[in-house]
């Protein structure tokens, strides 16, 4: 036995897991390496594992015994000559692994016709588009490539309606049951059919057209609307443009994820537009009106006397429309006063006089408070 795995390990539980804890690590589990859902070599192996598992952590007395004697257990002959299972037949009250996954995932049989008739595969692109076709949406055509159903044979993937017939080996199921010894007896696992590959037909003339497949490869151009308002990093579903399903299953959808490039003056965040608007000291000083540009229009602002550089101005409603709730954000004005880098030795003369006149009208600087607050400390 000491090749086995602890049965708690194999489950992912602690031995003081609820019976809710263990019913829930088994499920996931099982639906993981289940052997019509997982074709990794070692799937069937471990799905046995973990029913085994899971038969005993899920009974109350079988537990009990398992955390006395562990795989060593006196009472019922466990490694003996006869390999019997040791804790009864079916894992704990079910008839094999069909019928554990029959209960926990809704029955074994029409789960394995469902698969065979899957919705088609969903398509993901990118696409990159301006910030004005984002902030007010726009039409754009994208190209993609996928498979539809054969127009020949109608997704049938036969030559003709003649040419399909019932698997042999599955009758039509399109899985079968394959017996496996394990160390607690006989199981029974349900696994696609190797014959038919799931379909439950048998073709004898495929279609020359998709050589069986039943879909083509198709490349083609698709006309999408952008909504309003769409931003960097957001998707759009368009549904029922992805790859055809199986045997008529609806078709998958296409999920087109948007980057957006960079405007030369707005910036956005989230809803919200922020614009610099650089002003002269002068303007700053005796205040101004201004056009300022927004994503629709020109909004005429005020500028305040002795308005200071980095001012937030806020202009409601003018950012941009939220396409999921339709609600707007604002714009933001930030002020920038401009410090002029050349000046000519009159307009020199006329700030030095500006400045002894603002200095004589007994007005403290900002500079002035600071070297006050210093030097008084000193």
């Amino acid at each position: 036995m000491a090749d086995k795995r602890d049965y708690y390990d194999v489950l992912g539980v602690s031995k003081s897991a609820t019976d809710d804890e263990i019913k829930r690590a088994y499920r996931k589990l099982a639906r993981q390496y289940h052997p019509d859902v997982n074709k990794a070599p070692d799937a069937e192996q471990k799905f046995a594992e973990i029913n085994e598992a899971y038969g005993v952590l899920s009974d109350k007395d079988k537990r009990a015994r398992y955390d006395q004697y562990g795989f060593n257990d006196p009472t019922q002959g466990f490694g003996g000559a006869g390999g019997g299972n040791p804790f009864g037949e079916g894992f704990g009250g079910f008839g094999g692994f069909e019928d554990i996954f029959s209960s926990f995932f809704g029955g074994g049989r029409s789960q394995s016709r469902q698969r065979h008739n899957q919705r088609g595969q969903d398509v993901e692109k990118s696409m990159t588009i301006t910030f004005d076709e984002a902030v007010h949406g726009c039409k754009k055509i994208i190209r993609v490539s996928v498979d539809e159903a054969c127009t020949a044979c109608g997704g049938t993937g036969a030559y003709s309606k003649s040419d399909i017939h019932t698997c042999s080996q599955c009758n039509g199921q399109g899985y079968v049951f394959v017996q496996q010894r394990t160390i607690l007896g006989v199981a029974r696992t349900q696994t696609t059919c190797p014959k038919c590959h799931g379909t439950g037909q048998q073709i004898d003339k495929v279609c020359p057209q998709c050589s069986g497949r039943g879909k083509v490869r198709k490349t083609k151009d698709i006309e999408i609307t952008i909504p309003e308002g769409i931003d960097e990093g957001m998707t759009l579903r368009v549904p029922g443009k992805g790859m055809a399903g199986d045997n008529g299953a609806e078709n998958g959808d296409l999920y087109i994820t948007f980057h957006v490039e960079k405007h030369q003056y707005f910036t956005r965040e989230g809803n919200d537009i922020y614009i610099d608007a650089p002003i002269s000291f002068a303007q700053a000083a005796l205040g101004t009106t201004l056009d300022i540009p927004t994503i629709s229009d020109a909004v005429s602002v005020k500028i305040p006397k002795g308005i200071q550089s980095g001012t937030k101005l806020r202009l409601r409603g003018k950012g941009v429309k939220d396409p999921k709730s339709g609600s707007r954000g604002d714009e933001y004005v930030i002020v920038k006063v401009e410090t002029p880098q050349s000046l000519t030795s009159e307009q020199e003369e006329l700030l030095k006089k500006f400045d002894a006149s603002y200095k004589s009208s007994n007005k403290k600087s900002g500079w002035d408070k600071i070297k006050d607050f210093f030097q008084g400390k000193k």
